[in-house]
């Protein structure tokens, strides 16, 4: 009688900690690939089968478990791919990407909201995808091709000006998101540098979004010394590049409206200024698809920092119409024609068409 008592108690424990230590781990990612005729403005077109027109292809584990009292342990590890040759990362490994260079993280998070340590998106990219209607797309959206892509007058002497401080994603750092105040939410974000000889260098950043009904409200400050996904200094003399961006939206039903204002501006060897605007749109016109455009300019103003000299003054201005159609909540099609000008340079036009899978 007393062992079988005893045998229930056991069972007992072993449900309640069950139930207690609920956990879950999936598959996830995206696959995205086109083909099309690309050419930016003062480069050469290339006919090509890419990868990540409309998203960056990827694939990742997430996994969270539940201790109890109102609180989560997770985790999350995502890879970049292109698809088009089956390489691992956005670009090679040897020119400094790392393998789970989307995600590598743990995370801790209850009614105070959560902490977050490892590698996850720098201040500047959920934003940068809020505020346009390509979202983000480092092939056809203006907004995130202005950020993250030269901009301006380039030089081996001296930098290729882009307005993004440190990439879309920060290795090292505490992240801390607060839980939604009336649909306010902000994230703080420290990435250690982790130089030997420079101890002190660090990223820095802050970003928050408002939400109520069809309006939208974001934006985000970010002051960077250290490059990633490498960890080195940015500027060899431990000088910093700070940008900011303010941008919002609103869904009228028939047409959803975006727009965003922001600057970049670094001082090392060369005085660089850049201050991007755009304006976006997407009008549904069948059930399933959306008519999409977008168009962002950057007014460049780039001197040599000792002398004061005027190396570059000049704006780029890119224009993208688009096509967005789902078959289905995972799978859609889609079809872009993008215009890039740039100060100085001969103009470029790019063609698109392709299909997006989740998974």
């Amino acid at each position: 009688m007393k062992l079988t008592r005893l045998s229930a108690c056991l069972a007992a424990a072993c449900l309640c900690s069950t139930a207690f230590a609920q956990s879950s781990v999936q598959l996830t990612g995206l696959v995205d690939m086109y083909a099309g005729s690309m050419q930016l403005a003062g480069a050469d077109r290339v006919s090509q089968v890419g990868s990540g027109g409309l998203s960056t292809s990827w694939w990742g584990m997430n996994g969270t478990e539940d201790l109890g009292n109102g609180l989560k342990a997770g985790f999350m590890l995502g890879a970049f791919f292109r698809g088009d040759t089956g390489s691992p990362g956005r670009y090679d490994l040897a020119f400094g990407e790392s393998f789970f260079a989307r995600d590598a993280n743990v995370s801790l998070s209850g009614s105070f909201g959560a902490v977050k340590l490892g590698r996850s998106s720098a201040p500047n990219f959920l934003p940068s995808v809020f505020a346009n209607p390509f979202g983000d797309s480092f092939t056809l959206s203006p907004l995130i091709l202005h950020g993250n892509m030269w901009t301006g007058y380039t030089d081996a002497a001296l930098k290729t000006y882009n307005t993004t401080a440190s990439d879309t994603g920060w290795s090292n750092q505490i992240v801390y998101s607060s839980p939604s105040f009336g649909g306010l939410s902000f994230n703080l974000q420290y990435q250690f540098g982790e130089v030997a000889t420079a101890n002190s260098k660090k990223n820095v950043g802050a970003n928050a979004t408002y939400r109520n009904d069809g309006l939208m409200l974001t934006g985000f400050y970010e002051r960077a010394q250290v490059k990633n996904p490498t960890g080195a200094l940015l500027y060899t003399d431990g000088g910093a590049k700070a940008n900011w961006m303010l941008g919002g939206s609103y869904d009228f039903k028939v047409v959803k409206v975006y727009g965003t204002y922001g600057q970049s501006e670094t001082k090392d060897n060369t005085s660089y200024e850049g201050k991007t605007a755009t304006l976006g749109l997407d009008v549904p016109v069948t059930k399933a698809g959306t008519f999409k455009a977008a168009i962002a300019q950057t007014k460049i103003e780039a001197r040599n920092a000792t002398t004061g000299v005027l190396v570059f003054d000049g704006k780029r201005t890119t224009t993208t119409l688009g096509y967005d159609h789902f078959l289905s909540k995972r799978t859609d099609l889609y079809a872009a024609l993008m215009h890039d000008k740039l100060t100085g340079s001969d103009y470029g036009t790019s063609f698109a068409v392709g299909m997006r899978h989740r998974f």
